[in-house]
């Protein structure tokens, strides 16, 4: 293979990679083209690109970062998954297509900035795929807005029997006392609000009437005369 098409190659199995949430890496050693097609095909239902790479140009892709532990796994004819969705979906259709093709064998892994064994890859897939984490999430959710909203409606039912039964306990007339004894207390502080009359204006007001009082004498002694 040329340089330029090695330098190439490498590139988009970097570009590949850094687009990737997880890397199932396999050996299909044994496998048909067909065998093969078909597997990619399944994997390509979740958003997972099942690739045959070269040992070398994947191992100089992965030199100098995180994966570079993955070099001791590319051994023999290797094909990479290249997940981008949910990891353990693809780790599913991987173990269940080497049920499939027994030849077909899963050797390792990257998920999380950790690179899998094949025991942890194979792991993978006995947990619950990401669709049915959130299935089991949302249910639990409902369930608890429906238990919020049952003890609301009981809280509010046991307020209205109590409130009822104060009305049947409550004679009508006193009802009608306590009403009316709430009316005046409200006129008594809407008096108590009312601001009281300034000094200077009582003291003008009184020494106007003594004026007027002064007058009406006056004409009735003149009147006398």
């Amino acid at each position: 293979m040329p340089r330029a098409e090695k330098i190439e190659r490498v590139a988009e199995l970097k570009g590949r990679i850094e687009a990737s949430d997880a890397l199932l890496l396999t050996e299909y050693r044994g496998l048909t083209v067909s065998d093969i097609s078909t597997l990619r095909r399944s994997l390509a239902e979740g958003g997972t690109r099942f690739s045959v790479v070269k040992n070398t140009l994947m191992q100089r892709a992965v030199a100098g970062t995180a994966l570079d532990d993955l070099v001791e796994l590319l051994a023999g004819p290797s094909a990479v998954a290249f997940v981008a969705g949910d990891p353990v979906a693809a780790a599913k259709t991987v173990v269940d297509a080497a049920k499939r093709y027994p030849m077909l064998v899963l050797k390792g892994g990257y998920l999380d900035g950790k690179v899998l064994s094949a025991d942890e890859a194979r792991s993978l897939a006995d947990l619950e795929s990401r669709d049915v984490m959130l299935s089991k999430v949302a249910g639990l959710v409902k369930n608890e807005i429906s238990r919020a909203a049952a003890v609301f409606v009981s809280a509010q039912a046991k307020f209205l029997s109590l409130l009822e039964a104060f009305k049947e306990k409550v004679p009508g007339e006193e009802l009608e006392e306590l009403e009316e004894v709430e009316q005046v207390e409200q006129v008594e502080q809407v008096e108590q609000v009312e601001e009281p009359e300034e000094p200077e204006e009582a003291v003008a007001r009184e020494e106007a009437g003594a004026r007027e009082d002064d007058g009406d004498e006056s004409t009735i002694e003149r009147t006398e005369e």
